[in-house]
């Protein structure tokens, strides 16, 4: 019981929510197809994130290819 309570007071709203909804046993099909679904998700969320910090600090392609051709061999 203790460590239902300790979970319990860890975890958000939201992801509460999750468990309760998810209580049951899915079939796989369905669990694969949510997990599928919650990773689009976050991998959209993540491109947002990208997307507003490059523009914040003026970051474009030309960036990019020119970290890629320089070298990072620290002076000796």
């Amino acid at each position: 019981m203790a460590a239902n309570m300790e979970i319990s007071n860890s975890l958000n709203e939201q992801q509460l929510l999750m468990l309760r909804l998810l209580k049951k046993p899915l079939a796989d099909e369905y669990f694969q197809l949510i997990r599928r679904l919650a990773v689009k998700l976050l991998a959209k969320k993540l491109d947002e994130v990208t997307d507003a910090w490059e523009e914040q600090n003026d970051i474009t392609e030309e960036t990019y290819y020119n970290l890629s051709k320089g070298h990072f061999r620290a002076n000796s």
